[in-house]
């Protein structure tokens, strides 16, 4: 392998361990939030975003290369699981922050449940 094609394995490596750090981070979050938030912000529920979540750090596993180079399907799944993240952290996390119980300082103190 030439030096350039091991820089470009290392790349893909960087960035798609940084995809899948993203999509358990967003898992995780929504794993944690209480089921009755989610519907209090007017979001779909939390097993919803639960299985979506699940199944975009699946994906974003397998798409990671480890000693082989991953189909090209893999990683065009990856980008859609990082979608997938970004929407959940971006939009449906802020809205059921406030539901959750917790807030910037351990307690929510905006109102919520």
């Amino acid at each position: 392998m030439t030096a350039i094609g091991t820089l470009q394995l290392g790349l893909f490596l960087v960035f798609f361990v940084a995809i899948l750090a993203l999509t358990v981070w967003a898992l995780v979050d929504c794993l944690t939030r209480p089921a009755r938030a989610f519907p209090a912000a007017d979001k779909r529920t939390r097993p919803f975003w639960a299985g979506i979540l699940t199944a975009a750090v699946v994906v974003a596993f397998l798409a990671v290369p480890l000693g082989f180079a991953p189909s090209s399907f893999f990683q065009f799944l990856a980008l859609l699981a990082a979608v997938a993240a970004v929407v959940y952290l971006v939009d449906v996390r802020p809205a059921v922050r406030p539901y959750s119980g917790r807030g910037p300082r351990g307690g929510s103190s905006r109102g919520g449940w």
